[in-house]
């Protein structure tokens, strides 16, 4: 109870007009420390106040008749909002202005298993599609319905780039003011995403971790007061958009589980709600309950987690990044521990490829499924082949490779890509070129 009364004050202390008992964000019934399972008011928390564990949303799930469950969830909206019942989200949401994201394609990448000698099925969960881009507009969704019912005023991240062009983009549809915050050497392309929305964009002197760290000072000082960072203030909330991906594989491949998932690895948030999204399907009986691996990707010049996961460690040692996959350069991830938990649990494994291994793979993906991956997805590909080489993924089962971000905002990663030839408009010089 001494727990309660400090959360409830942390958050009376850090939101806007919110007061105890006033949030509705549907299902969500309190946060949960993941560590030592003290409960919480829903509240703009973060961390327990008795062991400084990290918080989750937890629920009260539909019960009954899952037959009826699918069926009201296949006639919502094709975006994520046809789940909000399993969302820290009002029953309203569909109806707010919002970017509406999610439902994205599950690609039956054929070309691409033939490439690698799967003889199972393999598909690209191909979220560039989303309204930015890049699977960050799922997890921005979640939390923006947080910080209206913490009446914030602006929405602030730290971020890699594809969640700085996500937070503008919402908070411009939302109406919230945005101030967002970067390493101050990030890709052009991701740069000016974020900025074109008309927020404020800072680049901060340092890498992805600096940025983190000052964030964390902010949100303790007068100069952040109604400011919501989706992933500190807000991170329990906006971690839950992640469980969408688990719940579209899973409706799109019929509801059912898949054998096999590679999921890249930045803070290891995404990863851990995949497999939290992928346990609530079979608690509520929407899927059959059978045996899944999870493996973790991640690029070799920022691999905290496959360096521990293949140390046989539980402690992940934090790593200066120096690689082109930039949307993964988090060299202290906050969930890495839980990674590993999940990998070793469901019998997966967490491996790293070399950057040009991750350009190589990106131009596969683009030369066999016609899908452009910025340098995450070439992580996610090149792990997933190299997983196959090595006999730790078998090529017999259905697998599910996530690509989560566009190519168009990684261009500087196949910049030596071009033109084939450049000639004069004839006949003589098309067939003098080679290509007729």
């Amino acid at each position: 109870m001494a727990a309660q009364t400090v959360a409830t004050s942390a958050a009376s202390a850090t939101s806007g007009s919110h007061t105890a008992g006033s949030v509705d964000l549907g299902p969500a019934t309190s946060l949960s420390c993941r560590e030592c399972g003290t409960r919480f008011e829903l509240g703009p928390i973060f961390a327990c106040a008795e062991c400084f564990g990290p918080l989750e949303v937890a629920y009260e799930l539909p019960t009954g008749d899952p037959e009826a469950l699918r069926a009201a969830i296949e006639a919502g909206p094709n975006n994520i909002w046809r789940y909000a019942p399993l969302l820290p989200v009002p029953a309203d949401v569909a109806g707010k202005p919002n970017l509406n994201p999610g439902f994205t394609k599950l690609v039956d990448a054929a070309n691409l298993a033939k490439e690698l000698g799967v003889t199972g099925k393999l598909y690209v969960k191909d979220d560039s599609g989303n309204p930015t881009h890049s699977f960050k507009d799922r997890v921005v969704a979640i939390a923006v319905e947080a910080a209206r019912a913490f009446g914030y005023t602006t929405l602030s991240c730290s971020s890699t780039g594809n969640l700085a062009g996500a937070v503008g983009a919402a908070a411009a549809r939302a109406g919230f003011r945005s101030c967002v915050f970067i390493p101050h050497d990030l890709e052009q392309g991701k740069v000016v995403m974020a900025g074109v929305y008309g927020g404020d964009l800072v680049g901060i002197e340092g890498n992805y971790d600096d940025v983190n760290r000052f964030c964390s000072e902010l949100i303790g000082d007068p100069l952040g007061e109604g400011w919501g960072f989706v992933n500190v203030n807000l991170r329990p909330y906006y971690g839950e958009g992640s469980k969408t991906l688990a719940y579209e594989i899973c409706e799109q491949l019929g509801w059912q589980l898949p054998d096999q998932i590679v999921i890249p690895i930045a803070s290891g948030s995404q990863l851990t709600k995949i497999d939290k999204g992928l346990q609530e399907l079979i608690k509520l009986g929407l899927v059959e309950d059978k045996p899944y691996k999870i493996f973790g990707a991640q690029a070799e010049g920022c691999s905290p987690v496959s360096t521990a996961f293949k140390a046989g460690h539980d402690v992940v040692r934090p790593q200066k990044p120096n690689t082109i996959a930039k949307s993964l350069a988090i060299g202290n991830p906050a969930d890495g521990p839980y990674v590993l938990d999940i990998a070793r649990r469901t019998g997966g494994y967490v491996e790293d490829v070399t950057d040009e291994q991750v350009v190589a793979a990106i131009k596969l993906l683009a030369h066999t499924e016609g899908i452009f991956a910025e340098t995450a997805g070439g992580v996610t590909v090149g792990v997933t082949k190299k997983l196959i080489e090595n006999g730790l993924l078998d090529p017999s089962l259905t697998t599910v490779v996530l690509n989560t971000g566009d190519g168009l905002k990684t261009l500087e990663a196949v910049s030596g890509t071009g033109q084939t030839a450049t000639i004069r408009p004839s006949l003589d010089a098309f067939r003098a070129a080679g290509l007729a």
